[in-house]
């Protein structure tokens, strides 16, 4: 054990039996942390490791995550870290500690599993412990952490000795206790928007079913309909640019198997809007005890002018309130199909902390300049 500081200790684990032995206290831990998401959830974590650590002769991660408990041994945090290695070896390595989720935007919220009210002290513990540690990382990413207030992101990325720091918001929607009292609190253009996707299709003579495919038997065929329709969607151009984050076959096979695994607790489910009997909107969801998170979606583009991604979220939320949910989390990004629900926010930071040698200085410039040339070439 390493001593935090106060009162928490970090226990650092670099084996993947030792990480899965940790599952059943890390899942309860996850019931706590609010708002909840499914990248709290061990499973995440476990599935993702599995699927996306890399070991080749170019980019070599090796598992570090660090458990803090207190002085009880109640286990108030889990960060999921490792240190990734490019090359793998070699007097040129650069060595990046970073937390699980980089992947082509599927892990949509990165970063240290605790409560809101243990964030300070949870970072503070984490950030000693880099420190004692500073030799053998070159640069360490940091994720998900939770802002109480937006004048703290300075003081913040200054104490942990982040540069460029780069905010998050979560988009949460509190749901009061009917689809009628939700309506009559939003403004007039999403009423009238709201108004007109179910006009359009009624006076066009479609009539739809709304369902949510949550039996496990059911979650692989609905994951298929979803990745087909996220795919047309990503090819649509002539309107706002959305990536085909399920393009590449291991996210795929990544989604597939951690839907297997919630369908069989019930913690995932897929909304499907079907016209004629054919699903022409669909959108991922995760159950989370009284919380929904909505995750992707991917619509049949020749429905489009019926504004079918409005009704399938609509609907979504619909379902949320009869069901008794007390949230549905729109997921994270600003957009206006988010914030047109007037939904609180919840403002995560992350950013890099480079090491002080001169030797990680020159490695992290290099590597900057490298996403920035790889970010220009996607635009």
């Amino acid at each position: 054990m390493i001593e935090g500081q106060g009162v928490l200790t970090i226990e650092i684990l670099t084996d993947a039996a030792n990480l899965a032995a940790l599952q059943p206290e890390w899942r309860e831990l996850a019931t706590t942390v609010h708002p909840r998401t499914p990248f709290a959830l061990p499973e995440w974590h476990l599935t993702w490791w599995r699927h996306f650590q890399r070991d080749s002769a170019m980019i070599r991660d090796t598992l570090r995550v660090y458990v803090l408990r207190d002085d009880e041994g109640r286990l108030v945090a889990v960060a999921p870290m490792m240190m990734t290695h490019r090359p793998a070896v070699g007097p040129l390595c650069t060595r990046e500690l970073q937390f699980f989720g980089a992947d082509p935007y599927m892990t949509e919220l990165r970063g240290p599993i605790c409560r809101a009210e243990d964030c300070a002290r949870v970072v503070d513990a984490l950030a000693a412990q880099f420190a004692c540690e500073a030799g053998a990382w070159d640069w360490v990413q940091w994720h998900g952490v939770r802002l109480e207030a937006e004048r703290d992101a300075d003081a913040l990325a200054a104490r942990l000795g982040i540069t460029e720091p780069v905010p998050l918001i979560d988009y949460v929607l509190k749901l009061p206790a009917s689809w009628d009292a939700l309506r009559a609190q939003l403004p007039r253009n999403i009423k009238e928007s709201l108004r007109k996707c179910y006009n359009s299709l009624a006076r066009n003579g479609h009539e739809f079913t709304f369902r949510a495919v949550a039996a496990p038997e059911d979650i692989g065929p609905a994951l298929e309909r979803f990745f087909a329709l996220h795919r047309m969607r990503a090819d649509k151009t002539d309107t706002i640019d959305h990536l085909n984050v399920f393009e590449p076959e291991i996210t795929r096979r990544f989604l597939l198997d951690l839907g297997a695994q919630l369908a069989e607790t019930g913690e995932i489910l897929v909304f499907q809007l079907v016209i004629a009997d054919e699903v022409v909107a669909t959108r991922v969801g995760f159950v989370l005890g009284d919380e929904l998170y909505l995750y992707f979606s991917g619509y049949d583009v020749a429905w489009g002018r019926y504004s079918v991604m409005t009704t399938v979220l609509a609907e979504a939320i619909k379902w949320a309130i009869d069901t008794g949910f007390a949230v549905v989390n729109l997921s994270t990004g600003t957009d206006v199909s988010k914030t047109r629900w007037r939904p609180d926010e919840i403002t995560y930071l992350g950013g890099f902390q480079r090491a002080p040698a001169l030797r990680s200085r020159i490695a992290y410039a290099i590597a900057n300049d490298l996403r920035r040339r790889v970010r220009d070439l996607r635009k």
